[in-house]
């Protein structure tokens, strides 16, 4: 698609020379004497070209006219030599580049190349940050279930506030798209968003990568690094697994939540930081409270605004519409054969009790999409990883027979184990337990040494 560029120059033989530079290199031209008579042709222009001096409105005048009729066209200027402080005003005022006249004609097409760069660079960045918007808008957050469409109700009146979050709910059921739809949807939503997996930094790390260091804080630190806190300045923190996190740092979250303020670790220079923070877990903290590895003062300043997601096996409605998703999205990723899925695939993946949750899901919808030899996924394609569980109504429970709650318990935990080969942290990241929390238990087994 050719590139449309205005030229406004009240001079009708260089107007005409550059006109014809620029219709050789394949570029359409409108022209303009005056300012006045370019306003028509302004809004279908991808670039600009203009005289700084012109007959009535001037260059740097037509300039501000633009931006008040909010056209983001790229302006170049161009200017007499001897006259740069025109130019510096012009770009000051917005203009992509300028030109001293007199100029070559090698000198116009470099210009007019980065200002065309910098323009699909710009329109790029633009499409990106409303496709990341779009994203994590609610369309892409499937939940026609009432407890979704509480969930929903709750994103819209919590986004617009600075309130901390609390997102508590199963591995897998979405908390992280949550957060970002929480960002995404407030007055921070240009700021950054900065995720912060506490499961993954290991614990003598986790103050560094929180809060940064100065240099010399510690053997290696050659030079300062600022923490994700002061990455995420002005923006959004999404706190993952916050129940993993030790008790030392909890100290310091809480001074963040309270103070919004900290030290680098190696400085004693407190530093302020804007941010908001938005909590996620898939343990109990109130069994952790009453474990004693999770400071009481820091539940409370996180549990401002509570928001607990459902598992998907308590709202089955919503699988065939999450199924239906993500054969949309994810067949286009593997040739777009596959246009849908049929009832009877439906009906199969509602009976299933999905353990993983919503990221279960859609790692056996792309599975199946992969293996799937007809255009329509089929209840035969369905590629689940075990047999399905007996599918208990709404209340009911099965205890294995002649096994006490307790002794079921302490199964659980022997099995886990015995497939962990006694690595605690391992067993404990199986069973979503803190460390701390496996260790009480089984110091009550009798099995902590």
């Amino acid at each position: 698609m050719k590139r449309r560029i205005l030229v406004v120059e009240d001079e009708a033989k260089l107007r005409r020379v550059i006109e014809l530079q620029l219709v050789s290199a394949g570029f359409d031209v409108d022209q303009a004497a005056s300012a006045e008579l370019a306003f028509p042709l302004a809004e279908r222009a991808d670039l600009l070209i203009t005289d700084f001096r012109l007959p009535g409105m001037n260059g740097l005048d037509f300039l501000a006219w633009m931006r008040r009729q909010n056209m983001q066209t790229p302006v170049v200027v161009m200017t007499a030599f001897g006259t740069v402080e025109n130019a510096v005003e012009a770009m000051k005022a917005g203009a992509s580049d300028f030109l001293l006249k007199p100029f070559s004609m090698d000198q116009l097409m470099s210009v007019v190349t980065k200002a065309l760069e910098v323009r699909v660079l710009r329109d790029e960045n633009r499409q990106l940050k409303e496709e990341l918007g779009r994203r994590y808008d609610f369309q892409n957050i499937i939940g026609r279930s009432a407890a979704m469409q509480d969930i929903f109700a709750m994103i819209m009146r919590v986004a617009p506030s600075r309130a901390t979050v609390l997102l508590a709910g199963e591995s897998g059921v979405g908390k992280d798209l949550i957060a970002r739809a929480i960002h995404y949807h407030s007055p921070r939503r240009d700021h950054p968003f900065v995720k912060i997996n506490c499961t993954a930094i290991p614990e003598n790390l986790m103050e560094s990568e929180l809060f940064g260091y100065e240099r010399g804080a510690f053997t290696g630190a050659n030079q300062s690094k600022p923490g994700k806190f002061e990455l995420a300045d002005t923006g959004t923190v999404l706190l993952d697994e916050i129940g993993d996190v030790p008790a030392a740092v909890q100290v310091k979250l809480l001074r963040i939540l309270q103070e919004r303020e900290f030290e680098r670790l190696g400085s004693n220079k407190t530093r302020h930081i804007d941010v908001r923070v938005i909590a996620a877990t898939n343990q109990d903290l109130r069994a952790a409270l009453e474990q004693g590895t999770f400071r009481e003062d820091l539940y409370y300043r996180l549990n401002v605004v509570p928001m607990s997601i459902a598992p998907l096996r308590e709202r089955p409605e919503d699988i065939p519409f999450l199924a239906e998703h993500f054969v949309r999205t994810l067949s286009a990723e593997h040739g777009g054969r596959v246009k849908g899925v049929t009832a009877s695939a439906l009906n199969r993946l509602s009976e299933y009790h999905w353990p993983g949750n919503v990221r279960e899901l859609q790692n056996v919808i792309e599975r199946s999409l992969v293996m799937c030899l007809g255009d329509k996924l089929d209840a035969e394609d369905i590629r689940l990883e075990a047999a399905r569980r007996p599918h208990l109504a709404a209340g009911e429970f099965a205890l294995p027979d002649g096994m006490t709650l307790d002794q079921y318990e302490q199964a659980i935990i022997r099995e886990t184990l015995r497939r962990a080969e006694g690595n605690k942290s391992h067993a404990a990241r199986m069973l979503g337990l803190t460390r701390n929390a496996l260790r009480y238990r089984l110091a009550q087994m009798g099995l902590e040494n």
